[in-house]
């Protein structure tokens, strides 16, 4: 029963979003504000995060294709497309949920336990309009930008890491790179960005806007918004693939 009322509170909280988002006046400012956290702040750990991934699966795909049989090539065709198809988004998701969604849980919660809220909406404030439209579509809108900063580290340190390690010479990885590069890989990275934006933004706000309970609350909230977002981003990324692959 109470995932039913969690349910039935998340759908509401999203139909007054949607309802909102047309009054831009009130979350005019708040919007970039949290464009600028969502994605600016975000893009060394992004960086980081995708650069370390393309290098580990070089290596980890050199070594398992150590034959004279399998050209080289075939190493960097296997780097760029699972960091495109895959890698870039779910990793990244998987890391900007502990960043980003806790980061609203923590703020929403502590304005809802602290009675902020309370006083925005006995002055006239539409709450869910100033605080929660604008952090979701940032990272609707920011998710895929980060996608990008994730692809192009990650196809860079997987280079990279061929280079050091002399698993793979610059010209095979790039040849494979652009020999099976589809660019439907693409745009279904950016589908899923979308998606898990949503996703991530949405679940994080629910669980802020509706924390109780004091300190202790606003613990328990931003944890369930991390966890409980990783695991809706992998089904979504098992529905997603199994939809549109």
């Amino acid at each position: 029963m109470n995932a039913f009322q969690d349910l039935g509170k998340y759908s509401s909280l999203l139909y007054q979003s949607l309802r909102s988002s047309t009054e831009f006046s009130t979350y005019r400012k708040s919007f970039f504000h949290e464009m600028v956290k969502v994605g600016y702040d975000s893009v060394p750990i992004i960086m980081l995060t995708g650069f370390f991934t393309g290098s580990v699966m070089t290596i980890q795909s050199a070594y398992q294709l150590d034959s004279a049989f399998i050209p080289l090539s075939t190493i960097g065709a296997i780097v760029s497309e699972s960091i495109l198809i895959e890698l870039a988004a779910v990793i990244s998701s998987l890391v900007l949920a502990g960043k980003v969604g806790a980061r609203i849980a923590t703020e929403l919660g502590t304005m809802r336990v602290t009675e902020q809220i309370d006083a925005l909406e006995s002055l006239g404030f539409n709450s869910v309009s100033f605080l929660v439209v604008p952090r979701v579509l940032a990272g609707i809108l920011m998710f895929p930008v980060l996608y990008i900063v994730a692809s192009v580290f990650g196809l860079g340190g997987g280079l990279l890491a061929g280079l050091i390690t002399g698993s793979v010479p610059m010209s095979d990885y790039l040849a494979g790179a652009r020999m099976y590069f589809n660019p439907w890989t693409l745009i279904f990275g950016f589908v899923k960005m979308f998606v898990f934006g949503f996703i991530i933004t949405s679940i994080s706000c629910y669980k802020g806007y509706y924390a109780t309970g004091g300190a202790e609350g606003v613990g328990t909230s931003t944890t369930n918004a991390t966890v409980l977002s990783c695991i809706v981003v992998l089904l979504a990324d098992f529905l997603l693939a199994a939809l549109l692959l």
